[in-house]
């Protein structure tokens, strides 16, 4: 009960600290601190918890296991990151956004693809990955190829949306002005459409970083080479091995949120006019 008492106090004090850090003067170091500090809270939180109620670390091991696992399988993780993250997901998130954004052009210009294709981009959107990745397994390969055409599927759909949305976003006088000066499509679309879709765009490349990590991992369930994210989750299960699969979320949450805000750092240099990115 030691530990549960300490980790308890702590907690309180913390909480307390967040609390007048939050309600304070907001400045760029305080805006970092308080998640950094909650962070820290609920991990001394949970090694507490489970040292003073002897959980068992097969059920849920403390931060330090997963730590001290994390340190002494670094090159295991290093090729899972590669295998899963770089080759899989990356390609496909290209490959995915740059179709979703040329399609988007297409349907902006064209009435019959933008009342025929979107209907059925939301049907396809709506299967199951479940079901859709041990196919794309066996049509493309064990290898990161067919992680690649999962990620493709994820993130094509909810890119294609945001970009068409973007691209009708401008209002009726603007568009009644470039016609005015006799702007062709293409010089619309440059000055006009796409610096006026650019939040929307950035906002489909948000959701879609996520969506493709998931998609990778997952699709790594269904048949993978001996290294990946989701072949050592799944090994690492059956083994009972707990605290190598918690290195392994450790990794996938480190390498999502880097890559949401490298694309966040982006949008902010792209649409710095925008009112959403002024202070």
């Amino acid at each position: 009960m030691k530990w549960v008492l300490l980790a308890f106090l702590f907690w309180l004090v913390m909480c307390a600290v967040n609390l007048r850090l939050a309600n304070g003067v907001q400045t760029r170091l305080t805006r970092v601190l308080v998640p950094t500090l909650f962070g820290v809270t609920l991990l001394i939180l949970w090694e507490g918890l489970v040292r003073g109620l002897s959980i068992s670390p097969i059920l849920l091991p403390p931060p330090s296991s997963i730590a001290l696992r994390f340190a002494t399988s670094l090159p295991i993780l290093w090729g899972d990151f590669v295998q899963t993250f770089i080759k899989g997901a990356i390609s496909g998130y290209i490959i995915g956004c740059g179709a979703a954004f040329l399609t988007a052009i297409a349907v902006d210009r064209s009435d019959f693809l933008k009342r025929g294709l979107l209907p059925i981009g939301n049907f396809v959107a709506a299967l199951p990955i479940i079901g859709m990745a041990p196919i794309l397994v066996m049509w493309f390969g064990f290898d990161w190829q067919s992680k690649a055409a999962v990620v493709v599927i994820m993130v094509f759909f909810p890119m294609l949306v945001n970009t068409v949305t973007g691209l009708g976003a401008q209002d009726v006088i603007q568009r009644d002005l470039m016609n005015t000066y006799g702007a062709s499509y293409w010089q619309r679309l440059m000055k006009l459409s796409l610096p006026a879709a650019m939040p929307f765009i950035f906002n489909g490349l948000k959701i879609c970083t996520t969506l493709a990590l998931i998609g990778a991992i997952v699709a790594e369930f269904f048949g993978s080479p001996i290294r990946g994210m989701g072949f050592r989750i799944s090994t690492e299960v059956g083994r009972l091995s707990l605290d190598m699969v918690w290195a392994e979320i450790t990794v996938a949450a480190l390498a999502g949120t880097a890559f949401y805000g490298t694309v966040a750092l982006i949008e902010k240099a792209v649409t710095f006019w925008h009112p959403s990115q002024r202070n």
